[in-house]
């Protein structure tokens, strides 16, 4: 079988030099043996397809050459890949980080300033007195004030519900206190919630942690000319302060970072302790 395919290989290579000479001479398509190869090669066809399929399998074989090259092309495409990839997923883990870390202090910003834009000055019915820097804040609840750092007072932010006897004004009462975690950096931020305004006595209030990692807490308050640290209403302060001003640094940031700070203007309603002068004209 091995001697026919062979003998039909040089047949067919035969043909094709006869067929390339005779394109370029005309004589040679009228001579014998021409006619007699053409004879030999219709008798050939099989052979000829067999040893031009075998042909045309070897000649589109790569080369060790060419397979290397396309291994290291292969390996550089998958190196980019991957940094491309570690690059992503590092990123998507500062994000999360970051979003981690700035949704509590995003909250809790937000209640200290929902709460100050409804305070109350002691005029009101069920309500007490403002005091910023104190020494004696928080003393409606047994609570002492951390070095004089935070501010009391009264707000309209109760949530009225049909479960709860309690009304819409409450005392809240925001200072630093120390983390549950020894190993947490800085203080946490808390918020003592006092809703029985009518009790006899000292009543329990809500903790509610806020934040944490706070190197300090400033809150100062504006009486219409200056920026002041202490503010309270019974000890001659009579009215509200226009804006109060709440200054947080994190431990984190370091001293050459500023601290976030949050200005909210107060709606205060002016009162005097001046006596009126009463009698007339007799």
């Amino acid at each position: 079988m091995k001697a026919n395919l062979k003998s039909h290989c040089q047949r067919a290579a035969l043909r094709r030099s006869a067929d390339c000479q005779s394109a370029d001479d005309p004589d040679l398509l009228r001579a014998p043996n021409f006619v007699a190869s053409a004879g030999l090669a219709t008798r050939d066809t099989a052979g000829s397809a067999a040893c031009a399929t075998r042909c045309s399998r070897q000649t589109r074989a790569f080369t060790l050459i060419e397979a290397i090259l396309a291994l290291a092309i292969s390996a550089i495409v998958l190196v980019a890949i991957g940094g491309v990839f570690a690059g992503a997923m590092r990123l998507r883990d500062r994000t999360t980080d970051a979003l981690d870390n700035s949704l509590p202090m995003t909250q809790a910003l937000t209640i200290l300033r929902r709460d100050l834009q409804g305070a109350i000055g002691p005029s009101n019915v069920l309500a007490g007195d403002f005091k910023c820097g104190a020494p004696d804040m928080g003393s409606t609840m047994e609570l002492g004030s951390a070095q004089g750092a935070g501010v009391d007072f009264f707000t309209t932010t109760g949530i009225v519900s049909d479960n709860e006897p309690w009304g819409d004004i409450q005392e809240v009462f925001y200072q630093l206190a120390m983390p549950t975690d020894r190993n947490a950096a800085g203080k946490d931020l808390v918020r003592y919630v006092n809703r029985n305004l009518l009790a006899t006595g000292p009543s329990t209030p809500e903790k509610q942690w806020l934040m944490g990692n706070i190197e300090s807490l400033q809150v100062d308050c504006f009486d219409g000319g200056q920026w002041r640290n202490t503010w309270d209403t019974s000890m001659g302060d009579t009215n509200l302060p226009m804006a109060v001003r709440v200054s947080i640094r994190l431990a984190n940031n370091g001293a050459s970072q500023p601290p976030i700070q949050i200005i909210v203007p107060l709606v205060t309603l002016s009162r005097t302790n001046a006596i009126p002068a009463t009698g007339g004209v007799q």
